[in-house]
């Protein structure tokens, strides 16, 4: 054999290896893709969960921050000059109105009463007797025994010590209001708050610290702001009878206490553009305190009959709102829907799903219009029903023990996906059998591409 046929022969020999490598590689690639990165093969159904849309009823509210406040507080301040002789609160305890708060010193406005008295009962005894000297004189007049003018001027004597008697007895009405003061009482129904001043201070009329704060907390008030685009519709809510409003706890989810809209205040602040309102709470457990923060939702009305789906389930996309229903063939689809109110836990749907339907509310990452899904928790799309068995025939009947509603495979195992270890094992063969085979085909390759250039050396 010459050398340029030796050389022919064992370029044909590579391009056999390069080829058969090119048809492994073809061979396997679709296989590949088929299966994916981890061995699973995409085309198989997708696990979600879904659930039922529902009618019922749902509550609109505005929600706010509110800030509690006590519905009375007064600062208790002494109306008069003296010792702070003794104090009979104590600190933090509820007060009715009219309880003795503190005790001041009456020794000298208790004096001004006593000479005011005294007055008054010296301008009395004047006074009967002038009435007496009147009635003699009156009787003397009758007689011509006295003239005209004395008669007049003792008459004039009696109106006037008439109006001093009653002058006396409002310097006695003054000076016992003094002598009360002293004696400080609740003006009304409250918790008494920490003492400012201590038994024994000189406390005046004009001093602008007093001795305590009063706050009134059975009912309290709450007042928080709603922006004024929401003004038209509470006012015409309100007009036609009271709104409920209701505290939270600060995560939402738990209602403190439960009250009445009061007052919508009678302008809007400029600054913010929004409107206070203040509601009454009765607050029986004292869940609200004064200068807590609360959130508060006013129930504005009651949407009857809606049909809901989980928030969870609303999707958004460049077209607007959707959601995924599941159909009677286990697919899944997109549907757009309209969504009038939502919060954390529902939404209101005005169009595009029923009350029988099923949304999907999780596995949205792998799930497109018209993919197969298969549903956990034991939850099944709504559907045509198998008369022997009552349920769904695609994936509603019972199946035997281990095996899975789609190719029989166990249920411990569900889509024949392997376990992380099982596929880590996988991997390591895989990649020993790979590389073992690339070491074979670089040996023969070099040995051959030897030979060829030994056999073409003269």
């Amino acid at each position: 054999m010459t050398a340029n046929a030796k050389k022919l022969l064992a370029i044909g020999i590579l391009g056999i290896l390069a080829a058969g490598a090119a048809y492994v590689a073809a061979a396997s690639g679709p296989q590949q893709q088929r299966t994916g990165a981890r061995g699973t093969n995409i085309d198989a159904p997708i696990p979600v969960l879904a659930a039922s849309a529902e009618v019922a009823d749902v509550p609109v509210y505005l929600d706010a921050v509110g800030t509690t406040k006590a519905l009375n507080t007064v600062t208790v301040h002494s109306q008069v000059d003296g010792i702070l002789t003794k104090i009979r609160f104590k600190e933090g305890l509820d007060v009715k109105r009219g309880d003795v708060l503190a005790q001041i010193d009456a020794t000298t406005y208790q004096a001004q009463l006593n000479q005011v008295m005294a007055k008054k009962a010296l301008d009395e005894a004047q006074l009967a007797n002038a009435r007496l000297d009147l009635e003699r004189y009156t009787t003397l007049l009758k007689t011509n025994a006295v003239n005209r003018q004395l008669f007049d001027t003792q008459r004039a004597q009696v109106a006037q010590l008439e109006a001093q008697v009653k002058l006396d007895q409002g310097a006695i009405d003054n000076a016992r209001a003094y002598v009360n003061y002293c004696t400080i009482v609740s003006p009304l129904d409250g918790r008494i708050g920490l003492r400012l001043l201590d038994q024994g201070n000189l406390v005046h009329a004009a001093d602008v610290t007093g001795i305590v704060v009063i706050t009134q907390i059975r009912p309290i008030a709450v007042t928080f702001n709603l922006p004024q685009q929401r003004l038209g519709q509470v006012n015409k809510a309100f007009e036609q009878g009271p709104l409920t409003v209701e505290a939270l706890n600060p995560d939402g989810r738990a209602v403190l206490d439960t009250g009445k809209l009061q007052v919508i205040n009678n302008q809007v602040d400029q600054t913010t553009g929004t409107v206070q309102m203040k509601a009454e709470f009765s607050n029986p457990d004292l869940q609200l305190w004064p200068g807590q923060f609360v959130n508060v939702r006013l129930l504005l009305d009651t949407l009857r009959q809606v049909v809901v789906v989980p928030t969870g389930a609303v999707q958004r996309g460049p077209n607007g709102t959707f959601v995924y229903v599941v159909q009677p063939d286990s697919t899944v689809k997109v549907t757009n829907v309209t969504v009038i109110q939502q919060d954390a836990s529902q939404a209101v749907i005005a169009n595009g799903v029923e009350a029988t339907d099923q949304v999907v509310t999780s596995g949205f990452g792998q799930i497109a219009n018209g993919r197969k899904v298969i549903l956990a928790s034991g939850s099944a799309p709504q559907g045509p029903t198998d008369p022997a068995t009552g349920q769904s025939p695609s994936i509603g009947r019972p199946l035997p023990a281990g095996q899975d509603s789609r190719s029989g495979q166990s249920a411990q195992n569900p889509q024949g996906l392997q376990s992380p270890q099982d596929r880590s094992e996988q991997r390591t063969q895989l990649s020993g059998a790979a590389t073992e085979g690339s070491r074979r085909y670089d040996r023969r390759v070099s040995e051959e591409t030897q030979n060829v250039t030994q056999n073409a050396t003269p």
